[in-house]
This record gives structure tokens, sequence and C-alpha cells, in this order.
């Protein structure tokens, strides 16, 4: 992994969970989800594309009372966003305009 990845994956990370800031509860701790949509299988983005999410919005570990990236992609995507479109937010957010 490069610097530049690893400072990119250190900058969303801090931001906390992008879906949790969305929502009204920021500061969240976050996890690293690397976007899938567009790729083949088992393909995942590459580290300047990750974004930041809590384990409840990533893996699940509230489902189903909390819509999560791989378990129930369709609410999460109607709550919060695209994977495309969340990381646009964390860049803005970041202060980086396009990787």
């Amino acid at each position: 992994m490069r610097k530049a990845e690893k400072a990119w994956l250190a900058a969303a990370a801090d931001l906390g969970c992008i879906a949790c800031l969305l929502q009204g509860t920021p500061g969240t701790p976050a996890e690293i989800h690397h976007p899938r949509a567009g790729r083949g299988v088992s393909q995942r983005a590459e580290h300047r594309e990750g974004i930041a999410l809590c384990p409840a919005h990533h893996r699940g570990t509230m489902h189903p009372q909390v819509p999560s990236i791989h378990m129930a992609p369709r609410a999460f995507i109607a709550r919060f966003g695209t994977e495309a479109e969340l990381l646009a937010k964390t860049r803005e957010l970041v202060g980086v305009v396009a990787a």
C-alpha cells in the first residue's frame, strides 16, 4: 500500500462512518468499505476509493434494524446513496477534489 493510499484511508476513517454522519450522528468509529459496484466477482475497489462505515452500516451487525451495504444494499442505497455518491461526499468532507 502506498503512502497516499494510507493517508486517504486514515482521513476517511478519521471522519467516522459517512452513513452515521448523514443521519445526524457524526463521529461513529468506522472501518473501511471497498466498493464493489461495477466490478467482477470477488474484486474490490482500490484503497483510494474506500469509504468509512461503522460495523452496523458496513457488515450488518445490527441487521435488520440498521441497513448495511452488505446485508441490505438496496435499503442502504435508498437511504444513504450509492457507493459512488458516498465516496464523492467523503472526498468533499476530507478536502480531496478527485483521485
